[in-house]
């Protein structure tokens, strides 16, 4: 790890202390403001420790070269994208590593349209960042430093006004939070409470030391779970640290899957807010695939990414879409991950339908989808994909993000990961005992490679 630095679509991130230094982000957003030009920019982080430090380096790059910083403070990351079209902002800039573990930290770059650069305008940054000819501007012209009053407010106002706010505030439903000591303990509450919420809370001080994994993944949400018991809540979310990923449990404290936030969401604005075509990324879960099928909504895969998703979107016209890992994207609201959406469609769908979350669960196709992740040398990348192209020459075969094979009513994944210097193999199939055994198959084809 300790010569690690993941530079690509999805901005720079390392380990603090090691590969990721505020020299290095303070030379990065001097490129960042060179790129977007003189003009303000948001700048937004999570709670991690480091987070402070960096977000000094980055303000200090920023007016080196003539940009004015706009301080959200600890917002989630969505609040960033809403806040740079709100102030014409020049772009943004959000100081977390989202799923990434605490050591890490990241910068994320929006343009002033608040969505994260795609490849190509990433590429630009990076030759502007190697390059590294800034011109600096002198005492005269260094932009003075805003501070941003009540950052979430148009957010949480944009989603509120966005679902039946009357209906979910008429039902007082007992919700229970895990926010990973991250932006949802500074946010969530205050969020819920506006839709009649009565909120009980784990995990929930701004300290960015995580006392679970960071990724809300079933087997991370132990407290959150018997946090719903204990509380005979309704419903349980769990986000990750920077607040724009939302995993679910039901009245009984069972995590339903990451994949099936999306699933709920599809359902809840495809049945009550508007129709049109769906868009997720190649690792999402079949079942989201027949719930937008089921009422007539074409269903569009992607590069994974989420950058990728939403220019999808915006070209489809979608009005819903996301990614397996429990990024919900409604373009009304904001075309980028939120979990603040994805929890007022999953109180909407409760209050609307009138069911449990349980009973809402049967009404959705059950697949089992099982990740792993294999760290690698990024020599090792190249020699993987072409070996398992080999193999499944003659399946169903998808070379849009890595190698995507689809069989009859299962896939499996492999590509090399956009955050992390490992490859992340997902496999999906009716049941656990199938899914297990395509990831099983998959790690023993790649052992040429990888050695036992």
């Amino acid at each position: 790890m300790k010569d690690f630095l993941k530079v690509g679509i999805s901005g720079v991130r390392g380990v603090i202390g090691e590969t990721f230094t505020p020299q290095l982000a303070t030379s990065f957003a001097r490129a960042f403001g060179v790129f977007v030009g003189r003009g303000g920019v948001v700048v937004g982080r999570d709670t991690r420790p480091s987070g402070d430090m960096i977000e000094r380096a980055v303000v200090a790059g920023l007016q080196s070269v003539g940009c004015q910083p706009l301080l959200a403070g600890i917002v989630p990351t969505p609040t960033v994208g809403i806040l740079v079209r709100d102030l014409a902002a020049r772009g943004g800039i959000t100081i977390t590593a989202s799923h990434n573990p605490a050591p890490w930290n990241a910068l994320k770059f929006m343009g002033r349209d608040g969505l994260f650069l795609d490849r190509t305008r990433a590429e630009e940054l990076l030759d502007i960042y190697h390059q590294g000819r800034f011109d600096l501007v002198n005492e005269e012209g260094l932009p003075v430093t805003e501070i941003i009053s009540d950052p979430t407010g148009t957010h949480f106002k944009r989603v509120i006004d966005y679902v039946d706010s009357a209906a979910i505030r008429q039902r007082r439903f007992r919700v229970a939070v895990d926010a990973c000591n991250g932006v949802g303990a500074v946010h969530t509450r205050r969020f819920l409470e506006q839709l009649g919420c009565v909120v009980t809370m784990c995990h929930d001080l701004p300290t960015g030391i995580f006392e679970r994994e960071a990724e809300p993944l079933p087997e991370n949400l132990g407290a959150l779970s018997a946090l719903v018991s204990a509380q005979h809540c309704d419903v349980g979310f769990a986000q990750d640290p920077d607040g724009d990923r939302l995993a679910v449990t039901d009245e009984h404290g069972l995590p339903i899957g990451e994949d099936l936030t999306v699933a709920l969401a599809v359902q809840a604005v495809l049945d009550r807010h508007a129709r049109g075509p769906v868009a997720i990324h190649l690792s999402t879960s079949r079942a989201v695939q027949d719930v937008a099928e089921k009422r007539g909504a074409e269903v569009t895969r992607t590069r994974i990414g989420e950058v990728n998703v939403v220019q999808a979107m915006l070209a489809l016209n979608s009005p819903v879409g996301g990614e397996g890992n429990g990024g919900v994207i409604v373009p009304a609201v904001l075309p980028g991950r939120d979990s603040y959406i994805a929890m007022a469609l999953v109180l909407e769908l409760l209050a609307k339908e009138n069911q449990t979350l349980s009973q809402l669960r049967q009404g959705i196709p059950r697949y089992v989808v099982l990740k792993e992740k294999i760290r690698v040398r990024p020599e090792q990348v190249p020699e993987i994909l072409r070996l398992l192209r080999r193999r499944h020459e003659h399946d169903k075969i998808n070379l849009l993000d890595g190698v995507f094979v689809e069989f009859d009513g299962a896939w499996v994944h492999v590509r090399p990961s956009n955050t992390e210097p490992v490859i992340r193999m997902s496999a999906e199939a009716p049941t656990r005992e199938a899914a297990a055994l395509l990831l099983q198959e998959t790690r023993a084809a790649l052992s040429p490679v990888l050695g036992n």
